[in-house]
């Protein structure tokens, strides 16, 4: 894989002329700026920025956001990846109020380069498809990462409806231990890989990685060349060992 070709392959499918991803979100283009308006309890932000290397136009692109956001009444994300220009967008961004979450890894493999990848013995990938599926995922989340019940519930509901993503569950037995989905873009080779979590004591036994081979077998089934993970530290050297490759940083820089 020709990293410097896949990330620009990255940059113009999934950012520069990225698609909306359900009836109730848009993608706008304002400028050299491509944001994402979804609901209020949703994801909104800017997902690319075409701006000059001398930083020229990059504070006035910043401000037209946070005016355009703050009529809206939103808080939103401007997710920053290592290679945009100008190179101090960051500081310039934390100049006007931002908050920097930590940065993650933008790691991409072939979907059918992923080995298949059983799950441990005693546990069981189980397809959501349903109200009851969703729950599950709500309780695996609430456990792993205390994330809201009602915030995940509604959305992957809307997501299931709309067909625009892939989820799957880990049983043990009866009791839900790990839960992922993979988002499926239109108009990119790209499928991004999400909210894989797993309770704490599930951890270190390879169920994170039969949850990755199984969405990469999804993806190939439905005709995605790649997958996209922006990685933590923890999964980072997981996904490294399956074949993934750094192409990039990628840091949340959020505005309240």
């Amino acid at each position: 894989m020709n990293h410097a070709e896949v990330l620009a392959a990255f940059d113009r499918e999934s950012r520069r002329e990225a698609v909306a991803a359900g009836p109730d979100t848009e993608i706008e283009r304002d400028g050299d700026v491509v944001r994402q308006v979804g609901p209020e309890d949703g994801w909104n932000g800017v997902l690319w920025s075409g701006l000059r290397g001398d930083g020229q136009d990059a504070d006035a692109a910043i401000a037209a956001q946070v005016r355009y956001f703050g009529a809206l009444g939103r808080p939103f994300e401007w997710k920053l990846y290592g290679h945009d220009r100008p190179a101090d967008l960051g500081s310039r961004l934390l100049s006007a109020g931002f908050t920097p979450e930590p940065a993650e890894t933008l790691m991409v493999a072939r979907a059918a380069g992923i080995p298949d990848t059983p799950a441990p013995d005693g546990v069981r990938l189980v397809p959501v498809t349903d109200q009851a599926g969703v729950e599950l995922v709500a309780d695996v989340h609430e456990a792993a990462f205390g994330a809201g019940r009602v915030h995940i519930r509604q959305a992957l509901l809307a997501q299931l409806a709309a067909g625009t993503v892939v989820a799957v569950v880990a049983m043990a037995g009866d009791v839900p231990i790990s839960a992922a989905r993979m988002d499926l873009p239109t108009g990119t080779r790209f499928a991004g890989l999400w909210g894989g979590g797993t309770v704490p004591e599930w951890r270190g036994r390879g169920v994170y990685r039969a949850l990755v081979a199984y969405r990469a077998r999804e993806a190939v089934a439905r005709g995605y060349e790649y997958l996209q993970v922006d990685a933590s530290d923890q999964s980072h050297p997981i996904l490294l060992r399956l074949g993934f490759a750094e192409l990039t940083t990628t840091t949340p820089y959020v505005h309240p």
